[in-house]
């Protein structure tokens, strides 16, 4: 039977020592580069001008975004992501951006009287919610915090690839510092426990739920979302299980 979402396990895994090292996993410079512009893309093709970023992290996307133009607010779960981004945001030149601490299955009790044109949900953050439960629940709060004809954007790693063929260390557009070597340590159709090696021999380890294309298509069309497109590596046409 799967598992219910464990905030409890969601906040202990995020410690203050392994927030204060996560850009170097991510290595912000290059995985702009990587990313080559594809999320401000889908947002102005959607004629987005205030997005939530509901998934900020240390802030690498809602710095990002607000780098260019947009009207940007980001959150997370995590209280040490949260305090990480808001000094991101201000060594960006970003330090007004509205930076808060929120729960997904309770969005619009944090954003009272408020919508946005988009809201993102990026870096695999979707899959730290355990059950369809949850997930649909956080799908409605999102959904109805949108904009008439707003955009959701959702992004994590091809889980079907991992699932059905096995884990891939091809990390060219999400994993790209020098100093750590990402991997899963775990891998079933309900958990996947990742293990986050860095070169000093420090180890830190997120446990999360895989979540099938597919499946993740359903869930968005039973939410109430009109059109749903996927992409893989940012692109439109591309191969089903390419990781």
């Amino acid at each position: 039977m799967p598992r219910e979402n464990d905030s409890e396990l969601f906040i202990s895994e995020y410690t203050s020592e392994f927030v204060d090292r996560w850009d170097e996993l991510i290595d912000w410079d290059r995985r702009r580069q990587a990313e080559g512009g594809f999320f401000e893309n889908i947002l102005s093709a959607g004629h987005a001008k205030t997005v939530l970023d509901i998934a900020c992290g240390t802030g690498y996307h809602t710095v990002s975004l607000g780098l260019s133009g947009f009207d940007v607010t980001g959150s997370d779960g995590s209280a040490n992501m949260v305090e990480k981004a808001k000094e991101n945001a201000k060594q960006s030149g970003l330090e007004n951006t509205r930076l808060l601490v929120a729960n997904w299955t309770s969005l619009t009790s944090s954003f009272p009287d408020e919508k946005f044109d988009a809201i993102v949900c990026l870096g695999n953050a979707f899959t730290h919610l355990f059950n369809d439960e949850e997930r649909l629940k956080a799908l409605a709060e999102i959904y109805g915090l949108l904009n008439d004809d707003g955009t959701a954007v959702i992004d994590h790693r091809n889980y079907d690839t991992m699932l059905d063929k096995g884990f891939t260390s091809k990390h060219l557009y999400y994993y790209l510092g020098e100093t750590v070597d990402a991997r899963p340590e775990t891998v079933t159709e309900e958990t996947v426990r990742l293990q986050y090696s860095y070169s000093d021999g420090s180890v830190h380890h997120l446990t999360v739920c895989p979540v099938r294309q597919d499946h993740l298509t359903f869930l968005l069309r039973e939410t109430g979302f009109q059109t749903v497109e996927r992409y893989g590596d940012f692109q439109s046409d591309y191969d089903f299980y390419d990781p």
